[in-house]
């Protein structure tokens, strides 16, 4: 099993011992989502509205211990 750690506000935790946590829009477990090829929101053609704003940015969306955060995938890391 791999483990998939995140950097969520300030602290690193490993995603995998919250047996809750899902990540994306699509609900998958730590496990399930690295191994379809980690997805995460980075549209190809930005909407320009959006290009100057946080809500425009690539992001992966976290559901751990019950808290929801959009988290920018270089705060994601995955230990073999």
């Amino acid at each position: 099993m791999k483990k998939v750690y995140a950097c969520l506000l300030g602290d690193w935790v490993c995603l995998n011992d919250d047996p809750e946590c899902v990540m994306t829009d699509f609900n998958k477990s730590p496990d399930l989502w690295w191994e379809e090829s980690a997805p995460v929101y980075s549209p190809v053609s930005k909407d320009p509205e959006l290009e100057n704003s946080l809500y425009g940015q690539d992001y992966v969306k976290i559901t751990y211990m019950g808290r929801v955060y959009r988290i920018h995938p270089m705060f994601i890391q995955i230990l073999y």
